[in-house]
């Protein structure tokens, strides 16, 4: 995909344009996602420009969201809210599917330590595709169920676009650190759902993605037990 396109589809959610080699890691994985879909069902969406805008250009506004450019040395507070990096950031992704949020995340904040779960094997193959041919470092791919994984509890979950949310978001919530965050990527409707559901964590009020009528970003913060 051409890097004038991805910097035009990109503009409505992006605070400042991308560096070029974002928009080229962009083209990369549109290209790669577009092969691997013609054989197998990573995502319905099919022509490159709706690939853009509804996958990548939602992820980019998530990770523009969760970390914006901080001053050296500040550090998120003990009950975080959703802004800005510390310095051992570690995000993981869960029901990574193609790699959304996670992967566009990492390609726009590339010091990010980054985990995706995925437990279809097929697709967990894909996204060790892309991270290969993109050349991203400190990523790992679990491929298995999030209930299962027992590695390192994350800075920052994302969730996007799973099936059974009822059930998925209390594990999500149990894999944030004590001091850490859950973005949400869901429909406006489920946001009071969740934040019934994850009392614990300190909710901002919902962000509407741009370009979008009923799609949100939540996210909430979850503070330290005192």
């Amino acid at each position: 995909m051409e890097l004038s396109a991805i910097r035009e589809g990109l503009q409505p959610f992006v605070r400042a344009p991308l560096a070029e080699p974002q928009l080229q890691h962009i083209s990369m994985y549109v290209d790669i996602l577009l092969r691997w879909n013609a054989r197998m069902n990573l995502t319905a969406v099919r022509e490159p420009e709706q690939i853009l805008t509804r996958h990548f250009g939602e992820s980019i506004f998530t990770a523009q969201q969760l970390f914006p450019a901080r001053p050296n040395g500040q550090r998120p507070t003990a009950c975080p809210e959703p802004n800005g990096e510390g310095t051992d950031d570690h995000l993981v992704d869960l029901g990574s599917g193609a790699g959304f949020p996670g992967l566009p995340i990492k390609v726009y904040y590339p010091r990010l330590r980054l985990t995706l779960i995925e437990s279809n094997h097929k697709k967990a193959t894909f996204l060790r595709e892309v991270v290969r041919s993109l050349a991203l470092t400190n990523v790992d791919v679990f491929c298995g169920r999030a209930e299962d994984y027992a590695g390192d509890r994350g800075s920052v979950i994302t969730l996007r676009a799973v099936e059974r949310f009822d059930d998925v978001l209390p594990i999500a919530a149990s894999l944030v650190r004590p001091v850490g965050r859950m973005a949400l990527l869901i429909g406006a409707a489920q946001a009071a759902q969740a934040q019934k559901l994850a009392l614990d964590f300190n909710w901002s009020q919902p962000v509407l993605i741009p370009r979008s009528e009923s799609r949100v970003l939540l996210v909430g913060g979850k503070c330290e037990p005192t």
